[in-house]
């Protein structure tokens, strides 16, 4: 709550901004916003999925902010961060899923601040790959989509999704020529064998860089935790993973998708 964590907040605040770290309860929001770095959520802050794990609001947006790009890259350029990551709530009732305000953001951080780097962690566009080009073509370093959880477990955790259009898209990302990063929430009830193999799955797919980290129930009406994973356990994916041939893992109880995010930019698999 330092002078640091007041600036960032202020920001938010001026430019009508949402972020995933208020808006998802993150834990880590103290220790990032304190160190001058928050993860903005554009296209609104109502999503049209209705996810058991997340605590986004839900329903049926009613309006486009077109202005929201600017007002990012204004943000972004105050801050003064080297990297930046951007995410957003799915607009499944758009017929580009909102991927023209996606290309819109990026070119206008880029101009603002050319020498930042910049992550975007976009939702599943439900197989419109046009779409998906649009959001990943305008020069962000690092395209990240989640697949949040083991296959078996799909259809409680991400009732609108599908584990193998989650796989095609970042399968997809990688061939266009990006550098590509996932995301699995660990605690819902899969097994080491099920983490072991969608590490196979990524792999196979092209994914660079994943995340694992503890999941935690929002609020009472979300998804409850089926079991706490030990921190060794955590070290052993992050082991596995590494030699499954995946670039970087970060892997720990408080890892979420954007944590630590400047530093899975570059290969660093030592």
């Amino acid at each position: 709550m330092g002078e640091t964590y007041k600036n960032v907040r202020s920001i938010v605040d001026d430019y009508q901004l949402h972020t995933i770290c208020q808006s998802g309860h993150c834990p880590n929001m103290g220790e990032c916003w304190g160190a001058g770095t928050a993860t903005f959520m554009i296209l609104g802050n109502t999503c049209t999925r209705s996810c058991s794990f997340c605590a986004v609001k839900t329903g049926r947006p009613t309006e486009l902010d077109t202005d929201e790009p600017r007002r990012v890259a204004e943000a972004i350029q105050l801050m003064g961060v080297k990297h930046a990551v951007i995410t957003s709530v799915n607009r499944d009732e758009l017929k580009d899923r909102g991927a023209s305000i996606w290309y819109d953001t990026v070119i206008e951080v880029k101009k603002l601040s050319p020498q930042t780097t910049i992550e975007t962690l976009i939702p599943d566009t439900r197989g419109n790959w046009a779409a998906l080009e649009t959001m990943i073509k305008p020069g962000q370093e690092v395209v990240s989509h989640n697949m949040e959880t083991v296959p078996r477990l799909y259809r409680k955790v991400r009732p609108q999704a599908k584990y193998a259009r989650s796989l095609e898209q970042i399968k997809r990302t990688k061939e266009y020529g990006k550098r590509t990063k996932s995301g699995v929430m660990c605690g819902l009830g899969e097994t080491d064998e099920e983490i072991f193999q969608i590490m196979d799955d990524l792999v196979e797919n092209g994914c660079d860089v994943l995340t694992l980290g503890q999941y935690l129930q929002p609020t009472k009406m979300h998804l409850e935790v089926a079991n706490f994973v030990h921190p060794d356990k955590f070290a052993e994916y992050k082991e596995v993973g590494l030699q499954k041939g995946l670039d970087y893992v970060e892997s720990g109880p408080l890892v979420r998708s954007s944590y630590h995010a400047e530093r899975h930019v570059h290969s660093n698999k030592k």
